[in-house]
């Protein structure tokens, strides 16, 4: 038992923990007299009306008893050391990735809590029987788990781990417990397709409702993979196609949900229309980039666009794949006397059957735009690009680069169409660079 506690990185004003007198740097050692070793402990312990809680101030120590208000804690903790993964996936896309890219990019995470606390996806290949405990008697749900085959000897072939449990006793270990998961299959031709695909849904779907969703997703596959895999082909898209969609009807008839859901990628590779958004139920697999363009459309569908008169130039850009659906919004935009051109972006680092928006690195961005822009233009940077802070790229590259080389004015954007035409505009009407500033830190 860690008996040095969990160390506080923030006590936010006007807290519970703020009005105790709990501050920043303190250990927290216990609370209501259980030890807490990690995040989870504090968020499972803390759930009461009283706390008593137990902080190492220095070597001092101190007691704290708290009557909470119907709010939170108010605290941030540091972050727990993640477990590592120790598979060998066959498609993994950390193994793919070239040197000098930032740092965490190369972490492979094996972890039951940032599966509860963040949606990573786990194997189940490292629980122990304390490890499932926790998860019981702290109530860990929904977990999010890749299964990508039922078959035992398939799926230990595609995780490099001949050891690996069969899934499906893992899976009722889970369901026993009452714990909802997310399951994910990355579909990797020749391996998991076909057959082997109808069986997977088939068997995670007698698990339902503690199974509460199935996504299936194409292998991503670099320049630099070194496994042999075959990428989703259109041939192969449209035969996953015809897999799934007549189970999701199936699916809905007796449950009144789809249960299994495609990533948007197939569609776009066979050039086959999306279907209707109620496919997507309450789009349980958005992360995982199932419904993210069709729900894009819907909303811009639906969305109310004024005039706005303007002399400022906008420039956006996206991915290859979002780019023809991207471009149906910015014309619309276009009619309305905005200034915007749009620009697909290539993804020459990791290779051109890369192409989604988040993957693009700041070298490749300004390279694809270099040609297109002119000094003072706002350049509409999404914020999936970004994700980690400083507003860095991929590889180490800043706005503020983008900002330098090309001589223009980087606003970072969410990715809802809501989100762009708010930006375009808060900043169309005015001619302050101040304002562009502004928007851009927030």
């Amino acid at each position: 038992m860690n008996r040095r506690g969990v160390k506080i990185q923030k006590v936010f004003p006007h807290s519970a923990a703020f009005k105790a007198g709990i501050k920043e740097g303190d250990r927290v050692i216990s609370i209501n007299g259980h030890y807490v070793k990690d995040a989870l402990d504090i968020m499972f312990h803390s759930d009461t009306e009283y706390l008593n809680i137990f902080v190492l101030r220095g070597e001092e120590r101190l007691n704290f008893q708290i009557l909470r208000d119907n709010t939170s804690l108010g605290i941030e903790v540091e972050p727990f050391i993640i477990r590592r993964c120790k598979n060998k996936c066959l498609f993994c896309f950390v193994e793919q990735l070239p040197k000098g890219l930032r740092k965490s990019l190369y972490i492979k995470d094996e972890d039951y809590r940032a599966s509860f606390l963040y949606g990573n996806y786990i194997t189940l290949t490292n629980l122990t029987s304390n490890d499932y405990d926790r998860i019981k008697k702290m109530h860990l749900s929904p977990l999010y788990v890749s299964v990508h085959a039922v078959d035992t000897e398939i799926r230990n072939t595609l995780l490099g781990n001949y050891d690996a449990p069969p899934i499906l006793h893992e899976l009722k270990k889970l369901a026993k417990m009452k714990i909802r998961m997310h399951t994910q299959v990355v579909l990797c031709p020749e391996y998991n397709d076909g057959d082997v695909l109808e069986k997977t849904i088939l068997e995670l779907y007698k698990f339902y409702p503690y199974v509460s969703s199935l996504a299936i997703v194409p292998v991503g596959l670099t320049k630099y993979h070194k496994n042999g895999l075959k990428p989703v082909t259109p041939y192969k898209a449209e035969e996953t196609i015809k897999i799934v969609e007549p189970l999701q009807k199936r699916f809905r008839r007796k449950h009144g949900i789809s249960f299994v859901y495609l990533a948007d990628e197939f569609y776009i590779r066979c050039e086959k229309p999306f279907p209707p958004i109620r496919t997507y139920d309450e789009f349980p697999q958005i992360e995982n980039g199932v419904g993210l363009v069709p729900l894009f459309l819907y909303k811009a569908m639906k969305l109310d666009i004024p005039s706005i008169k303007t002399k400022r130039r906008f420039i956006a850009f996206t991915g290859v794949s979002f780019y023809p659906y991207l471009l149906q919004f910015v014309e619309k935009l276009k009619e309305k006397g905005i200034a915007i051109d749009l620009y697909p972006i290539k993804n020459n680092l990791f290779g051109e059957g890369v192409t989604v928006t988040g993957l693009l690195t700041g070298e490749d961005i300004i390279k694809g735009l270099a040609l297109y822009t002119e000094p003072g233009d706002i350049i509409l940077v999404p914020d999936v690009t970004v994700r980690d802070s400083e507003d860095m790229f991929l590889d180490n590259m800043t706005i503020q680069d983008i900002e330098r080389i090309l001589s223009v004015n980087p606003v970072k954007i969410g990715t809802e169409p809501e989100d762009l035409l708010e930006t375009i505009k808060a900043l169309g009407s005015s001619n302050e660079r101040k304002k562009a500033t502004a928007l851009e830190r927030k």
